[in-house]
């Protein structure tokens, strides 16, 4: 497995993995097997029980419908992305360490990327579907999409509360998540994570604020469960 641009760990993280072609048919709903890869090479960690500082794409590249899931003739590509930069250089060894994915998928190559320069205001696309709730009772919750007229409100108050996480609320004026209204094709997804049914959103967002706020949306994803392959930022 190659490794390249790795040096030292910086401020923050985005990994990108080359992987190669499955061997077995990928379900649909693969997204909690890479949150199991991805907890199994770092090993023992806190992350389960803490507000997700961290997101990750779905797998991209060429797929084929065959039956009961995808093919990746050609393997896929991956990305990782930590705000706590800690995390990565366990993250690389035990990539190193146990390549293996899911279905006989492998890494075959790490490339960390360069954190870009943002500006006040920022459109971003989305690598995997954003997921936004709001409490209706004590007991259900209503999965809010683009068209919801409060929806902006609660993607919003979803990345602040990950800036106040990470320690950050005093640093930046609150950061302005919508999604954007003049995209032409935006649409839902009903995704099964582990029996659970989600309806999350494939739209680009547009985040307004220090830039450098901007730099932590883009690590850390938007809406809920990013942890859980909701919510990353391309």
């Amino acid at each position: 497995m190659k490794r390249n641009g790795y040096a030292g760990v910086q401020s923050n993280m985005r990994l990108h993995l080359s992987l190669t072609p499955n061997k077995k048919p990928v379900p649909f709903n693969y997204q909690h097997q890479l949150t199991g890869a991805l907890h199994k090479w770092l090993g023992e960690n806190e992350l389960h029980d803490k507000i997700s500082l961290y997101s990750f794409s779905w797998l991209r590249g060429k797929a084929e419908r065959v039956d009961g899931g995808l093919n990746f003739p050609n393997g896929a590509k991956w990305f990782i992305s930590f705000w706590e930069s800690k995390y990565g250089s366990d993250l690389i060894q035990g990539i190193v360490d146990k390549p293996d994915v899911l279905y006989g998928m492998k890494v075959d190559e790490v490339k960390v990327a360069k954190t870009p320069s943002f500006n006040n205001e920022q459109r971003f696309k989305v690598a995997s579907p954003v997921l936004v709730r709001k409490n209706v009772d004590h007991e259900s919750r209503k999965h809010l999409t683009f068209k919801d007229d409060d929806v902006d409100e609660f993607l919003s108050r979803a990345l602040n509360r990950k800036l106040s996480e990470a320690g950050l609320e005093n640093s930046f004026e609150p950061l302005k998540v919508t999604f954007d209204k003049t995209y032409p094709s935006p649409k839902t997804k009903l995704v099964n994570l582990k029996g659970t049914q989600l309806r999350a959103n494939f739209c680009p967002v547009i985040i307004k604020g220090n830039p450098k706020a901007i730099e932590f949306a883009w690590n850390v994803g938007v809406g809920e469960l990013t942890g859980s392959g909701f919510g990353a930022l391309s």
